[in-house]
Formats: C-alpha cells, sequence, structure tokens
C-alpha cells in the first residue's frame, strides 16, 4: 500500500514489502485512514473518518472476483455457506436447495434456496470502483467469499438483490433494516480499506445521524496490491510523486484519495486530480 501524509495520531507500519525504498522520507505513513488490526469506533465517527476517492470503472469484470468458491473443502462452496449459517432452520448436503430464510431488505421469508440470492454488501463491481481494482487477483477472491465477517455476505430475496445492481446508499437502500444496511456497508469499507465517493459518503452520514451510534467492532482483512513499479515520470524523484508536499513514495499509476491518508499540498501540476477544487490542497474530505 503506498505510503503518505503525516497523520494525526499513530498508524500502524505497513510491511517490509509495501514500504517504498528505504530512502523515503522517515514521515511516510500507511495510507488507511484507520489505523491497527481491528477498528472499533461509533458510527458517525467510522462514517466520518471513510476516505473519499474518486470512482473509477474501468477495467472491471465480475470474473475478476472468483466467487463461489469451496475454501475449506467440506463440499458447501460460499453460497451454500451462507445459506447454512442463515438458515431458521437446520439444513444439510452440499447444495442447499430448502430451509428457511428470512430477507432482512424486505421482511419476505423464503424456504426455496432458488428464492434467495446471497448478496455483497458492497457490490464487486463497487469495491472494484472504490480500490480493488488495484488489487492482486488472490485478495480480490478473498473479498468475494468473505466468510470472516458476518456482514460482507446476505442472503436475500432475489428480486431485491438484483434491484440493488452495483448500487451503493446514495442510490439504492433497501425497503427495511436501513440503519442495520449502514452499519454494516460502513464496516465491510473499513474491513477492506474501501474509499466512499463523496455522494455516498453524504449519504450514508445522512442516514447514520437517524440510526443509533452504535460502537462498529471491524477486524481488517488483509489486502495485497498488484506491483505496479516505481514512481512516474514528469518530475519529482525515485522515491517520490511529482507534485505532492510532502514526499509521497512511488504510488500506483492511478494514485487517489484512498491511497492517502489525509490532506495533501499540491505543489505541482497535479498529475493524478486530487486537488478538485483548486484551492492546492488534495484529499481533504
Amino acid at each position: 500500500m503506498t505510503a503518505a501524509l503525516l497523520t494525526l495520531g499513530p498508524t500502524q507500519a505497513a510491511p517490509a514489502t509495501d514500504h517504498a525504498a528505504s530512502s523515503a522520507p522517515s514521515t511516510a505513513r500507511v495510507a488507511t485512514g484507520f489505523t491497527g488490526k481491528t477498528v472499533k469506533l461509533r458510527l458517525r465517527r467510522a462514517v466520518k473518518k471513510l476516505p473519499v476517492a474518486t470512482e473509477r470503472r474501468r477495467g472491471y469484470d465480475r470474473d475478476k472476483f472468483r466467487h463461489w468458491i469451496d475454501a475449506n473443502g467440506d463440499c458447501q462452496d460460499t453460497r451454500d455457506e451462507v445459506l447454512k449459517a442463515e438458515s431458521l432452520t437446520a439444513v444439510s448436503g452440499c447444495d442447499i436447495t430448502s430451509g428457511e430464510w428470512r430477507s432482512y431488505y424486505d421482511g419476505e421469508e423464503w424456504t426455496s434456496s432458488s428464492d434467495v440470492d446471497i448478496d455483497h454488501l458492497v457490490p464487486l463491481a463497487e469495491a472494484w470502483d472504490s480500490g480493488a481494482r488495484r488489487w492482486t487477483a488472490g485478495t480480490r477472491q478473498r473479498f468475494a467469499n468473505d466468510l470472516g465477517d458476518r456482514r460482507a455476505l446476505a442472503a436475500v430475496t432475489d428480486n431485491v438483490n438484483q434491484s440493488k445492481s452495483d448500487q451503493d446508499p446514495a442510490e439504492w437502500m433497501p425497503a427495511l433494516g436501513r440503519c442495520r444496511y449502514v452499519r454494516e456497508w460502513v464496516a465491510v469499507k473499513i474491513r477492506w480499506r474501501l474509499a466512499v465517493d463523496r455522494p455516498e459518503k453524504r449519504a450514508l452520514a445522512r442516514r447514520a445521524g437517524n440510526c443509533d451510534n452504535t460502537v462498529l467492532k471491524v477486524r481488517r482483512a488483509t489486502v495485497r496490491r498488484k506491483n505496479t513499479g516505481g514512481g512516474g515520470g514528469g518530475g519529482g524523484s525515485a522515491n517520490c510523486a511529482p507534485g505532492y508536499s510532502p514526499c509521497v513514495p512511488p504510488p500506483p499509476p492511478d494514485l487517489d484519495c484512498s491511497d492517502l491518508d489525509g490532506p495533501i499540498r499540491v505543489t505541482g501540476s497535479d498529475p493524478h486530480n486530487l486537488d478538485g477544487d483548486g484551492d492546492g490542497w488534495g484529499c481533504e474530505s
């Protein structure tokens, strides 16, 4: 993960393989927006701390997120594991076809698994847009089959899931359970170090303001990023991206605010378009 600006609080050191060259300035920090392996924050504070970045759909393909897999070799793939975990009655077998499921999006109950979709709470396309495009294939597979946090995947009415498609909370919310949905959306974004765009953040803040300000506890997943090589041309140095202060060690080609841990001074041509309002500071939200 790209190193970035000093933060207001202590920040966890990145693994050695994720650091820029050892000659990078000592002020470099890991760019996450949240620190530590486990995040524990009240909902509204968690929303406020979500990093903002422009979303990019270019290059997305659903097949880049391999699912459903049988990770533990017990003959049930991820879909069946979720069906089993969320059924209100006991189920068995490798391919689960019957049980009892209540979709919290609309309150409907189903006994046939064919009426139930397993929803990626943060859709695969939304994940791609907000950071997963830079992940390794293995990290995308783990995201698409995340059984490590019950909030990541939900058994819901199939046509409701289809109406949601790849929309974020600024564009779609369930008819029921909206506060739960906001909590779980924020938790998944934190868990996988994903950014939000500005309309999404505004919608989350508005919704969270009408919900109990409960504590979110999130165990962050390990995210591996593709090796995109060193810094770009057009200025800067071998250890710094051009146009920014303090130094940002060599970023991915599509550096955005999800790579940074707060505002950064724009001193040059702003090759990564971080300063949207032209005031000389990027990533202010």
